[in-house]
């Protein structure tokens, strides 16, 4: 279940509550909070490696193109 829907499940705040029962809700909503961050934080860094190896993908593939057309010239003078 995603994190931030899990307040949704849980019993409205209601004021006349004594203070230790609004402290309990209060230090959940703080940890509800903390790991929809880190949720978000951790979907972040897993797209920026994605990009990452996208981008080192992409200049391995110029560079076995660029040795390729190298080693055709090479080829085309020893003819």
């Amino acid at each position: 279940m995603h994190p931030i829907s899990d307040l949704a499940h849980r019993e409205p705040m209601n004021p006349t509550k004594n203070s230790q029962n609004g402290s309990t809700d209060m230090h959940l909503m703080h940890e509800d909070l903390a790991r929809a961050q880190m949720t978000a934080r951790l979907g972040e860094a897993q797209q920026l490696r994605r990009g990452h190896h996208l981008a080192v993908a992409r200049r391995m593939s110029r560079k076995a193109e660029q040795a390729a057309q190298q080693a055709r010239l090479a080829l085309a003078r020893a003819l």
